[in-house]
């Protein structure tokens, strides 16, 4: 599948699959995309009703490590330690990471070696970032997963559903239910009508919140 290197409106890359008319981040910006649904949203909505200071996160969609490195910088702002799971199936390559911008656009200096830090990371080992952040990468497919009880939070950023609507299935909802901790929550930039019946029939309650820019809404999932 061909794939290639596109600019979004904020500025930041992302990678864009011909083929399918798809790409790995919002074209309004994937910067934007990613602090709107998984910190604001996800993160941040977490923290507030909570008072632990540590916690685990689960990425459906590694991908870029776009959110992962949001994430870490945001655990150094708010004084949080944190165990982050990504599970990708097909990591991108080598080349592609070394035109991702952005560890330059969110802070430019130690941040890039950071960056690289998480993509230069083995798989399927639990590696300190920092003192406050692991960061485990997961080589598999999202049906491969069999945790239990596991995550405080969970960033759904599959492909969406017109290309691979395996991926947005009751079935992935459930091991996404069993998977969580009580209490938690799932993020996702979908609002897709069968998206939300879903995750319901999975066992969630779920809401519909104003999405980031160029979307209208986007679907927050708990687990009680």
């Amino acid at each position: 599948m061909e794939r290639k290197i596109i600019r979004t409106g904020d500025g930041s890359v992302t990678i864009h699959l011909s083929q399918w008319d798809e790409q790995y981040h919002s074209k309004h910006g994937a910067i934007a995309e990613a602090r709107h649904v998984f910190i604001k949203m996800g993160l941040e909505y977490w923290v507030g009703w909570n008072k632990e200071k540590e916690l685990s996160i689960l990425e459906i969609g590694f991908g870029t490590g776009l959110n992962a490195l949001i994430t870490f910088l945001e655990a150094k702002k708010l004084e949080l330690n944190i165990n982050y799971t990504g599970v990708e199936a097909y990591p991108v390559s080598e080349n592609e990471i070394q035109e991702l911008n952005y560890a330059q656009m969110l802070s430019p200096g130690n941040q890039i070696t950071f960056f690289q830090k998480m993509h230069n990371s083995p798989w399927d080992v639990p590696v300190a970032i920092s003192k406050n952040f692991q960061l485990e990468k997961q080589q598999k497919r999202f049906e491969e997963i069999q945790d239990v009880n596991a995550y405080d939070l969970v960033f759904f950023d599959a492909f969406g559903a017109r290309v691979q609507p395996e991926l947005w299935t009751e079935e992935i909802f459930a091991k996404m239910f069993v998977a969580m901790k009580p209490n938690s929550v799932l993020v996702t930039y979908s609002a897709k009508g069968s998206v939300r019946r879903a995750m319901q029939t999975a066992g969630f309650i779920v809401e519909r919140l104003p999405g980031p820019p160029g979307k209208r809404e986007m679907l927050r999932a708990l687990k009680k």
